[in-house]
């Protein structure tokens, strides 16, 4: 059986990109927490649930968006040790 050797562009982002990742979708969404509470402060009568709704549960959704880490089955990648060399086939040898 042969494995697939994975190419630069099929590797899963760096822990340090999906970090970053992470974060903005956080303050993302936090922001739009922000808004409602600042939408409850101006809404009257019954509307005021639509922003109060958001404003209780914007933060649990934040947190788990946040702490969710992509888990893609990752196939073995080819190490640079275990390339085998490519050798000349020039009978007098490297130039």
């Amino acid at each position: 059986m042969r494995t697939k050797s994975m190419s630069i562009t099929e590797l899963p982002p760096s822990p340090d990109a999906e970090r970053r990742s992470r974060m903005i979708k956080y303050a993302v969404t936090q922001a739009v927490r922000v808004v409602c509470i600042i939408a409850c402060l101006l809404v009257h009568g019954w509307w005021i649930l639509i922003p109060a709704a958001g404003a209780i549960f914007l933060p649990y959704f934040a947190v788990v968006v946040a702490n969710s880490v992509q888990q893609n089955p990752r196939p073995t990648v080819q190490r640079p040790g275990s390339i085998v060399p490519v050798r000349s086939t020039d009978p007098n040898g490297p130039a």
